[in-house]
């Protein structure tokens, strides 16, 4: 770890200026883009003004249309006009465009290049003038798969960072409002953006994320920000996520609104809001899209199913084996017969089975998902219960915990909570009553000790606070939430 260090420190430190001469400058930056060796990486040799000149950019992440234009208004310059301090005037005069900068580092030149901006190198000058006229392949912002609803906004994040920028910007016109630019990896160089708002937002909580950020040392990122996560979080062994994903614009806003910071990354349509608790996991957009009596209605049977995908599975197995644990007017709860196979065997088989079919459902075409659902119906439904392999209440109740499973708000979380549920069921297989029990409290105990960035993971639950609980519990009305959640620490708590 030491030695990646001194590497990633020294490549920071490594610097080439910028030569008086351009033959100098294109030699360097022939070698170090690969411009013989890559059929996209272009440069092109200008003449303008009775002055040599060389532009180098990648073909595809440039707007022709832009760089066509620029090129006409400097062809039209004679050599009077770039008399005296030349590089003032083509920046400031003669190149009529927004994003211009200059830099006399050529390591800072490729790494820009590489990134979609045209680097234009004038013979006589010291520095190297950026033009960042640069466009990427994008789809447009249609609303995410996983977080849709019935009314609201359609839009959704995209993999181009600045239009995620810009469609947070567009909900959020606070003049505190930040976007820290930052890049990670030493290959990669992959653009990543710090979000928060500056009057509400915690210092030291901005603070601490930054500097988790900038002490990845990697050479790429190329699972995005899954990666960062994995960097930033650790506790890598832990199933539940530390951080929460969203596709949609509007639930970023919400959050920078209550003082989290939100961390965009280049190639991704998904934002990473920290910290957050378990219970933000279990938040949808769609509670708030309707009347507050109504949507707290939304939450509690969203709560509902949640709880019984955890643990009503595991409970009835252990009526089932232990029947006396069972009242008599419940009595009808436990099988009648078992089954050819153990019920702790079946339960697994349809698990695996379930997670087979969702994964071969991923990379199933549209055209043959109906097929696929009509061999899983097969394979699960009464076909499997006439050979003898599963009963049918092993079916029902599994059906139910999968339910509750897809009903899950939190892609991640939901993934976690099956784990957790083979885990209650093969300690209940193993000691009954008190692995069921035991099994709960450790699961408890591992979500008590767990923290996000500082925050407790269970946050109102442990450490309680009532009116924080209330509000996780129940759908408050917009009006009544006059103000921020206390573990952010806000700097301005009052809404």
């Amino acid at each position: 770890m030491e030695q990646n260090a001194e590497v990633g420190i020294l490549e920071k430190a490594r610097r080439e200026p910028v030569k008086v001469s351009l033959k100098d400058n294109i030699e360097y930056l022939r070698d170090a883009l690969g411009v013989d060796k890559s059929f996209d990486v272009i440069q092109l040799d200008v003449e303008y003004a009775e002055r040599e000149m060389a532009l180098y950019l990648v073909d595809g992440f440039v707007k022709d249309d832009i760089l066509h234009y620029l090129m006409k208004m400097l062809a039209g310059l004679d050599a009077a006009q770039l008399e005296g301090d030349t590089l003032s005037r083509l920046i400031k005069t003669y190149i009529p465009y927004v994003e211009v900068e200059t830099t006399d580092d050529l390591d800072k030149v490729v790494d820009m290049v590489l990134a979609g901006p045209t680097a234009l190198v004038v013979d006589g000058i010291d520095e190297v003038i950026l033009i960042d006229a640069r466009t990427y392949p994008v789809r447009g912002p249609q609303e995410p798969d996983i977080e849709r609803v019935v009314r609201g906004s359609r839009d959704g994040f995209v993999e181009t960072l600045v239009f995620n920028t810009a469609l947070t910007r567009r909900r959020i016109r606070d003049r505190t409002l930040r976007m820290e630019y930052m890049q990670v990896g030493r290959r990669s160089k992959t653009d990543v953006v710090v979000s928060y708002i500056e009057d509400i937002a915690d210092p030291d909580m901005v603070k601490k994320i930054k500097e988790s950020i900038s002490k990845i040392d990697t050479d790429g990122l190329p699972m995005a920000e899954k990666s960062i996560e994995e960097f930033i979080s650790g506790r890598h062994w832990n199933p539940y996520p530390m951080v929460r994903y969203t596709e949609r614009p509007d639930t970023a806003a919400t959050h920078l609104y209550e003082g989290h910071v939100c961390i965009i990354v280049d190639g991704s349509p998904s934002v990473i809001i920290t910290p957050t608790t378990f219970w933000h996991h279990l938040q949808h957009a769609e509670e708030y899209r309707n009347k507050p009596l109504v949507g707290a209605y939304l939450r509690f049977v969203r709560f509902l199913a949640v709880w019984a995908s955890i643990f009503l599975l595991p409970l009835w197995y252990l009526f089932a084996i232990e029947p006396q644990l069972l009242p008599d007017a419940l009595s009808y709860i436990g099988p009648n017969d078992t089954g050819e196979l153990p019920l702790v065997v079946q339960f697994l088989m349809i698990e695996l089975g379930l997670d087979i079919l969702r994964m071969a459902a991923i990379h199933t075409p549209s055209a043959l998902a109906t097929a696929l659902g009509l061999v899983a119906a097969l394979m699960i439904g009464q076909v499997a219960v006439e050979v003898g392999l599963f009963i049918n209440e092993v079916i029902l109740y599994l059906a139910i915990a999968a339910i509750g499973t897809f009903a899950t708000p939190s892609y991640e979380m939901s993934l976690a909570n099956r784990l957790i549920r083979i885990g209650l069921l093969i300690s209940t297989s193993i000691f009954h009553t008190y692995g069921y029990v035991v099994g709960i409290l450790l699961m408890i105990i591992m979500l008590a000790r767990m923290k996000s960035f500082g925050v407790p993971y269970l946050w109102p639950f442990i450490p309680f606070n009532l009116r924080a609980f209330r509000d996780v519990l129940l759908r408050s009305p917009i009006p009544l939430k006059n103000r921020r959640p206390r573990f952010l620490h806000p700097k301005d708590p009052d809404r």
